[in-house]
């Protein structure tokens, strides 16, 4: 048998001096006066009753839901939930059926149907307890959307550590007890986050531990049973293989994805990740299916709004870049600097508040390669200059490797290229060396 909560004692407290019809304020009036402060305040229709209050008074229910505690504060005068006995800090658990030789046997048959009376009442009690109201899974929501908005615009390390804390709520909070619709809005919530840190764990040069947050996101993806989740967590762990070179891998997960991405902008990444994927596998003749089905969602799409923005949205100027990459590796340069071109413009009108800075230098740089795959290092040059002007937190490990490429191909056109490829080189070396990511995480 549970301690008696500390609620019995300030009932009494607070109702010594309260008189109801000559009498103290009865388990009944309590609860009564708890429903009517509900319903006046947020407009809700409790099933608080006085078995209810009895189930706290004996510490049968150790944490009633937020609102029940609200009327009940409200009610009997006190300032915070540790007047009443109720933790501030451990979730609400559930009470162990007591051993059969713990109950006492009733005589007769009302006795019998009040026992099973009052047991039903436990269970409806604990039922209706819960440790998340519906602010705290959309105030989780919202927070995994601003963190999403500002990355690649604030510095990531101290991003990465707001997306940890909001994961490390979310388990925390899993492993207390709610209705099951708020548990499922809580695996999203975690998914989401659990993505995010995936996202950023390649972009800070670690894809390895990108990918056991994203086995994490996806078991949160599949208890929440939520597509769109599911899509971006195999666009993510496609990132993730890129990033180490496994072509083939990502090429399945982005495959994989896409029978997920039939909302949001998801299918159009996932179609143009496959492309580039078989495009660096070398699968020539896959790789050219998958551009042209890229292109078709893209034309074809109707405009949809994705739940997080940031790495988790993909526009048709970000799926350009991944087609002039793509035609790069195929060996077209003509046709990767067209696509790279319409990137670029299409981002530069972009307003502001929506422009995908870390995408859009990203296409700049497709840019600077197919010039410099050309041979016209004087444009390859003129097109490098924005992205050497990237803040030095915001240097992501993907640009980097792709700056280092451009130094690499400046090298070998040396000889042709002249200043220019000179110029080209020492530029790189110096963004290389005032980067964050670089000097934290080494070569």
């Amino acid at each position: 048998m549970p301690e008696p909560n500390r609620l019995l004692r300030a009932v009494r407290e607070a109702t010594a001096s309260r008189q109801v019809a000559g009498a103290h304020m009865s388990r009944r009036e309590l609860a009564d006066a708890a429903v009517a402060w509900l319903h006046e305040t947020t407009g809700r229709t409790a099933a608080l009753d006085a078995h209810y209050i009895a189930k706290l008074e004996r510490g049968v229910v150790r944490r009633p839901s937020q609102h029940y505690r609200a009327a009940l504060r409200a009610v009997l005068g006190v300032a915070a939930d540790v007047d009443l006995g109720f933790s501030a800090h451990r979730p609400p658990a559930l009470v162990a059926t007591p051993p059969v030789g713990a109950v006492a046997t009733p005589n007769t048959v009302e006795e019998l149907l009040m026992s099973a009376a009052e047991e039903s009442s436990g269970f409806l009690a604990w039922a209706e307890t819960t440790n998340v109201g519906e602010l705290t899974v959309d105030q989780m929501h919202a927070e995994v959307r601003r963190i999403a908005h500002s990355y690649l615009k604030a510095p990531t390390l101290p991003l990465f550590a707001r997306t940890k804390a909001l994961r490390d709520r979310a388990f925390t909070l899993l492993a207390g007890h709610q209705d099951p619709r708020r548990t499922r809005e809580l695996y999203a919530a975690a998914g989401w986050s659990l993505t995010v840190l995936s996202w950023i764990s390649v972009d800070l040069g670690r894809p390895d531990a990108a990918e056991d947050h994203a086995r994490a996101a996806w078991m949160c993806a599949e208890r929440a049973d939520h597509n769109a989740l599911r899509a971006w967590v195999r666009a993510t762990q496609h990132t993730a293989a890129f990033w180490q070179a496994d072509y083939t891998a990502a090429a399945q997960y982005a495959a994989d994805g896409l029978s997920y991405g039939g909302t949001g902008t998801a299918r159009l990444f996932l179609s143009s990740a496959l492309a580039v994927d078989l495009a660096h596998a070398g699968q020539v003749e896959a790789a050219e299916r998958a551009l042209l089905r890229a292109q078709h969602v893209a034309e074809t799409a109707a405009p949809a709004e994705d739940e997080l923005a940031g790495p988790l949205t993909c526009s048709t100027d970000r799926a350009g870049s991944l087609w002039s990459d793509a035609e790069l590796a195929l060996g077209r340069a003509d046709a990767a600097l067209s696509f790279a071109d319409r990137a670029v413009a299409a981002f530069e009108a972009t307003a502001e508040q929506r422009r995908n800075r870390g995408s859009e230098r990203m296409a700049r740089l497709q840019q600077v390669k197919a010039h410099l795959a050309l041979g016209d290092l004087r444009s390859a040059e003129d097109a490098l200059r924005p992205v050497l002007d990237t803040p030095a937190a915001q240097r992501v490990r993907p640009l980097v490797h792709r700056v280092t490429e451009v130094g690499v191909l400046a090298a070998q056109a040396g000889g042709t290229g002249g200043a220019a490829a000179r110029r080209i080189r020492g530029a790189v070396a110096d963004f290389r060396g005032n980067t964050v990511a670089t000097r934290e995480l080494g070569p």
